[in-house]
């Protein structure tokens, strides 16, 4: 069994080649290629979770074990830690170990950018990152994969966190810190959610028109990053239906509420890609992207590893 570490992950999964994996898995998502049990996440100990997401994309399957403890990052570690691994589809065996604290930065990134160039104006050129951790600096590469993004904007919980985290920034990924969200998304054109929030960072009075979102942080319905007025007045779209449906808690209640109903999803990622599905519909229009995170991305990132580790 091939085990790869996370600096194995980070060497071998350049951010280009997971964002054209990862928009290959959306499409054969949306046209039915592949299994995707519903995330469940088992309670630890009030705070921490574990995460177990399972997974079949055409000829790979596999598991990835994901513990999700929010306070990490104060301790400089991902608050998503764990391991993927893959089976060999003819024998059924183990064939590989990944590290999933770096193919989940990785891959949430590269399917934030996918959504960010099937949805964000042409002409987008601000991006604001609201959270300090890991994924904000794998979006910032990510987008400016897909974008010429001009100008970056950070906000976090703490205003000298978001500094520090500009003052730590590899050369070449300049960015500015802000006091609060609502400042950092003035005018932006892109903005990105990627924190553990349970309560919203980021509300719907405050986003400018013609802006897109990738919502990415809340992963289970006990977290949420946007508030239902942003929802509501957003085209919005997701990575796959039934997570949407089951686990974005502002989609949940929303339409337990009678605020909205299925339909106000107009589609998956995947089915944009297609053609099946329109995208943007206007330069003025707020269009959201509601990542839950599913398999097929992890799969698809992680086989590609193992192939490069043989």
């Amino acid at each position: 069994m091939i085990t790869a570490t996370a600096e194995d992950v980070r060497k071998r999964l350049p951010m280009t080649k997971a964002i054209e994996l990862v928009s290959k898995a959306m499409l054969a998502v949306s046209e039915g290629k592949a299994n995707l049990p519903l995330r469940t996440a088992m309670d630890i100990d009030g705070i921490n979770r574990l995460g177990i997401m399972p997974g079949v994309l055409e000829d790979i399957y596999g598991v990835k074990l994901i513990s999700l403890f929010p306070g990490n990052p104060a301790k400089g570690l991902s608050s998503h830690i764990g391991a993927m691994v893959l089976f060999d589809p003819e024998t059924g065996a183990p064939s590989a170990m990944v590290d999933a604290d770096a193919l989940t930065a990785i891959r949430t990134a590269a399917a934030s950018a996918v959504a960010t160039r099937a949805l964000a104006r042409a002409d987008a050129k601000t991006l604001a990152i609201i959270g300090t951790g890991e994924q904000a600096l794998s979006h910032i590469e990510a987008i400016r994969a897909v974008r010429d993004i001009r100008e970056v904007r950070i906000a976090g919980r703490r205003p000298e966190r978001a500094q520090e985290f500009v003052r730590a920034l590899p050369s070449g990924m300049s960015a500015t810190a802000y006091a609060s969200a609502q400042e950092a998304v003035i005018g932006a054109d892109i903005i990105c959610t990627v924190t553990s929030s349970s309560m919203p960072v980021l509300l719907g009075e405050w986003v400018p028109k013609g802006a897109h979102v990738n919502a990415v942080g809340a992963s289970v319905p006990t977290m949420q990053e946007i508030d239902q007025n942003l929802l509501l007045k957003s085209e919005l779209f997701t990575d796959f239906r039934p997570s949407a449906l089951a686990q974005a808690s502002e989609i949940i209640d929303a339409i337990s509420e009678g605020k909205m109903d299925e339909d106000h999803i107009l589609g998956e990622i995947g089915e944009v890609l297609s053609g099946k599905m329109r995208g943007r519909r206007g330069p003025e229009a707020i269009t959201l992207y509601r990542s839950l995170g599913i398999a097929a991305q992890d799969l698809i990132c992680a086989d590609f590893v193992r192939q490069a580790s043989a």
